[in-house]
């Protein structure tokens, strides 16, 4: 199978896998769950492009490999804190309004303004893992060694931050509080930071394949949507709201990119 039917095939899954989560997402109403399919839908694209086109080149079992190990720890991560905490107030203020001051049913709401985007984005951010797997068989060069050890850094990054944040939260004694310990303290989204490195990574070592170097809209798009959209906005954008000692904590702590904190 060549790239063109391998993502053709690709899109076609991710937006059934959507269409089928909507469906079910009309019983529970609460579309919560998709944040964390977001993540596992990208291990799905990985597996299904695997199978249809089996490749040994080291290239595309890296990439198959850390994108398995990024999706499932993300995507289980999410899966638990949704069962855990109920459904996420983002999604019901957005259900809420749509409702109210739109006048949408909930099925269109949540069909238009969260499943419908999904798929082609998901399928977009996801171009390395696709497009990187088609090189010709050889050892990884300096490029993809340093993609390797990038996507490497971000998922402990990552995993680090969120493990971090979890512990925080389970002390009463910080509610009401911001976090600024640990990788915390360095950035206000480690979380994301890490995403973004992973993602970035698996671009390096697609780009060494050729035809992955074309991947490249995957990563900027994610950096866009974690950074400019539905990321640090969003939680930021709350947290001002909520937590009077975040403004402090934000004249002092990088907003991404980890850096020593400001003094003062």
């Amino acid at each position: 199978m060549t790239y063109i039917p391998l993502l053709a095939l690709n899109f076609a899954v991710a937006a059934s896998l959507f269409v089928v989560l909507w469906l079910f997402n009309l019983r529970t109403r609460d579309p919560s769950f998709i944040d964390s399919v977001w993540a596992l839908g990208m291990v799905l694209i990985a597996w299904v492009g695997f199978a249809a086109a089996p490749n040994p080149d080291p290239h595309a079992l890296w990439l198959l490999a850390l994108c398995t190990i990024w999706g499932l720890r993300l995507g289980l991560y999410l899966l638990w804190r949704w069962r855990k905490h109920g459904p996420d107030r983002r999604y019901k203020t957005m259900m809420a309004l749509a409702q109210s001051e739109r006048g949408w049913g909930y099925a269109r709401a949540s069909l238009l303004l969260v499943f419908a985007l999904q798929a082609p984005l998901q399928w977009i951010v996801c171009l390395p893992v696709q497009l990187g797997r088609f090189g010709a068989a050889a050892p990884l060069g300096p490029l993809a060694w340093a993609g390797v050890v990038l996507a490497a850094v971000g998922i402990a990054f990552e995993t680090m931050g969120d493990a971090q944040l979890v512990r925080f939260k389970a002390d009463p004694a910080n509610a009401g509080q911001v976090l600024q310990t640990g990788l915390w303290r360095y950035t206000r989204h480690p979380n994301y930071f890490g995403d973004a490195c992973t993602w970035w990574g698996l671009y390096l070592i697609a780009a060494e394949t050729g035809l992955g170097a074309w991947a490249l809209p995957g990563p900027v798009l994610l950096t866009f949507l974690l950074t400019r959209w539905s990321g640090v906005p969003t939680v930021e954008g709350r947290m001002r709201r909520k937590k009077p000692d975040y403004e402090a904590y934000v004249a002092r702590t990088s907003g991404f990119i980890p850096m020593w904190p400001k003094r003062g």
